[in-house]
């Protein structure tokens, strides 16, 4: 970021720094990232960076924050304008998915914070964005069950596990062949697996 970014109100300031952050956990190790390197990234030194967050990890619990807010609302807004909750289920997974298409520094730096070993407080973010999109997944799987639109015999929190667990691979697979917008191609197959998995009572 340019001459701009030196001149930013303190709000925008902290979202650029976030940004940043993403941006350059798509292009290398997020764990190799430092304060000197994400303030060169904006244009800005240290210093001006050290006025927004005290620290490294406060900019990754910025990141979190972030993430979780987006993604939440993402797939709210996803599973709102979809008639019943089968099309519901499948929204939000394809508005996941853009997600991870779009901002492939995310993953990156969400699966490098889950490899430390301590209970950072990025981890314990996490792991309340999952038991809160968790709490979605399974309020449409027990209205999809009630319409006997899935099975009626469907274990609810396994359904919920296995839908992030899909998306989870993908994106893994994704990494590992180190072309994060091709995820977009493999999700509709890997969703319509899922689908036919919790299908309707026979």
């Amino acid at each position: 970021m340019t001459e701009r970014a030196r001149h930013l109100p303190a709000d925008e300031r902290r979202a650029a720094t976030v940004a940043a952050l993403i941006d350059l956990a798509a292009r290398q190790n997020p764990s190799d990232i430092t304060t000197a390197a994400i303030a060169e990234r904006m244009g800005l030194t240290q210093g001006a960076l050290f006025r927004h967050f005290p620290s490294r990890d406060a900019i990754v619990q910025a990141c979190m924050t972030w993430v979780s807010e987006r993604l939440l609302a993402r797939i709210d807004q996803a599973a709102a304008q979809a008639a019943g909750p089968a099309a519901a289920l499948e929204a939000m997974f394809m508005a996941h998915i853009d997600f991870v298409a779009r901002h492939p520094g995310v993953p990156r730096l969400l699966f490098g914070e889950l490899q430390r070993a301590d209970d950072s407080l990025p981890k314990q973010m996490v792991r309340t964005l999952l038991q809160q999109y968790g709490v979605r997944l399974r309020r449409l799987l027990d209205a999809g069950k009630a319409q006997g639109k899935f099975d009626r015999a469907l274990d609810v929190d396994a359904a919920a596990v296995l839908f992030i667990g899909t998306i989870q691979g993908l994106v893994m697979q994704s990494l590992l062949a180190g072309k994060v917008g091709q995820i977009r191609h493999a999700a509709p197959g890997a969703f319509a697996i899922y689908r036919r998995g919790i299908g309707s009572a026979p």
